[in-house]
C-alpha cells in the first residue's frame, strides 16, 4: 500500500481529499432568546426533516434557562407541528459530582423516563440558572421518515446543576417514538420557564 504525502503546495490546490468524510451536512441553526420553544419544522424556514437523511443529530450548546433547575426537553410531531405529542417509551441514566463534598453517584433515574406517554422527554434536567450555568449536549433521531418502523432517539448530555446542588451531571437518554407515521417536526422547551439563552443546530447524516 502506498502512502500519499502532501506539501504546502500540494493542498493549496486540493479541492478534495479522497476518503474525506462528507456525510454530515448543516441544515438549520436556532439560537433562543428568552424563548418558550425552539421548533425544527420540515419545510419551514429551510428546515429538512424528511427521507433526505436516515439519521438527523441535535446539537445543542449553552442552554441557559430563564429560572433554576429546570429540565430541557423535546417532542416530537406527525402533523407537521400542530401537535407535539408523539408517544414515547425511554430510559434514563444520570450520574453525577458534586462540587463541595465530591460526592458521586450513577444510577436510573425513574422520575424521567417514559412509558407509553405523550409528554416531552426530559434530556438535560436540574440546569442551573446562574449567570455561568447552562447545559449542553446531543439528541440523534434515527430514520423519522419511516413509515414502517418506530422512531429511535438516543441523547446524551452534561448539565451545571442549580446553585444550592451544584454539580457536574452526565445525562443519557434512550428511547423510541411509537409510531409508524413519519416524524418531521421536533420542538424543544424546559418544562418550566423559558429559554432564556443557547444555541441548537441541526445537521443531516448520510448513510454512504
Amino acid at each position: 500500500m502506498s502512502i500519499v504525502t502532501y506539501n504546502n503546495r500540494s493542498i493549496a490546490n486540493i479541492s478534495a481529499i479522497p476518503g474525506a468524510a462528507k456525510s454530515l451536512t448543516h441544515i438549520k441553526t436556532l439560537t433562543a432568546s428568552s424563548s418558550s420553544t425552539l421548533s425544527f419544522v420540515n419545510g419551514s424556514d429551510n428546515v429538512v426533516l424528511d427521507s433526505t437523511y436516515p439519521i438527523y443529530i441535535f446539537k445543542f450548546f449553552s442552554i441557559h434557562p430563564s429560572g433554576s433547575n429546570p429540565a430541557f426537553q423535546f417532542n416530537m410531531s406527525a402533523d407537521g407541528g400542530s401537535n407535539y405529542n408523539v408517544t414515547k417509551t425511554s430510559t434514563f441514566i444520570v450520574s453525577y459530582h458534586l462540587e463541595s463534598t465530591g460526592a458521586n453517584t450513577l444510577g436510573y433515574d425513574t422520575g424521567f423516563d417514559l412509558a407509553q406517554s405523550t409528554n416531552f422527554q426530559s434530556i438535560n434536567p436540574k440546569i442551573g440558572g446562574g449567570s455561568d450555568e447552562c447545559g449542553s449536549g446531543t439528541l440523534t433521531i434515527f430514520n423519522p421518515s419511516s413509515t414502517t418502523f418506530v422512531k429511535h432517539f438516543i441523547s446524551s448530555g452534561a448539565t451545571h446543576s442549580y446553585s444550592s446542588f451544584p454539580a457536574s451531571y452526565r445525562n443519557q437518554v434512550a428511547g423510541y417514538g411509537n409510531t409508524t407515521s413519519a416524524v418531521n417536526a421536533i420542538r424543544f422547551q424546559m418544562d418550566s420557564g423559558n429559554i432564556d439563552a443557547g444555541t441548537i443546530k441541526l445537521y443531516g447524516l448520510k448513510d454512504s
